[in-house]
């Protein structure tokens, strides 16, 4: 039941990929995939990367996954080891529920943090009391955490409508080609901030999940 539901799922966000993050199977056990997550727009994690975790349970989806950030995250939320505090990851967890699902809800609590319900004190004090110290902290180490997170992996590869055009054009290769996680990266941070947003339905995949023809 467990592995047929997964595969379910991986064939859906290979068909219909969701614009802000992305998963698969990280090798070749179906049940532990790599997760990611483009930041927020209008938040302090907007232009991070974010790298998570996923394993499922033998009894998925009557049980939830055990999903945590291996990017460091700076969230009231989000402790050091990378776990959330989600009521849907745990109490209110549904069958009905998706891994792009879950996803988009995470990316949600990026955007609307729930002070009152803190992994980590000492932030929600902060976003209660200083909301702009809070921010500059968070982009910080957006900018510095999320970076390290991209760069350090090198079997990623990332894609999407315009970079695969853009590729198209100026290289004069097939629309399948790919570029790199450091290639992108390089290309993101040299941008201005509109092409960046042109750029924001980026989808990373593990390259042993989808297989581009070239």
């Amino acid at each position: 039941m467990a592995s047929k539901r997964i595969n379910k799922e991986l064939s859906d966000i290979a068909r219909d990929p969701p614009s802000s993050c992305s998963a698969g199977p990280s090798g070749e056990d179906l049940f532990h995939w790599t997760a990611t997550i483009m930041g927020p727009k209008d938040s302090p994690y907007d232009g991070g990367i974010f790298f998570l975790n996923i394993h499922f349970p033998t009894d998925y989806p009557f049980k939830p996954p055990k999903i945590n950030f291996t990017t460091k995250v700076y969230h009231p939320n989000i402790n050091a080891s990378g776990s959330i505090c989600l009521d849907i990851l745990k109490e209110q967890w549904s069958p009905a529920l998706t891994i792009p699902k879950v996803l988009l809800s995470i990316c949600a609590l990026l955007t609307d943090p729930n002070p009152d319900d803190p992994l980590v004190p000492e932030i929600a004090h902060l976003y209660k009391s200083d909301k702009a110290r809070f921010e500059a902290t968070a982009k910080e180490w957006t900018r510095k955490k999320s970076e390290k997170s991209v760069l350090s992996l090198q079997n990623f590869i990332i894609f999407s409508k315009e970079t695969n055009s853009k590729v198209k054009e100026e290289r004069g290769v097939q629309q399948t080609d790919i570029i790199t996680a450091t290639d992108y990266l390089s290309t993101l941070m040299t941008e201005t901030k509109r092409e960046r947003e042109r750029e924001r339905n980026v989808v990373v995949v593990y390259s042993s999940y989808n297989r581009l023809s070239r």
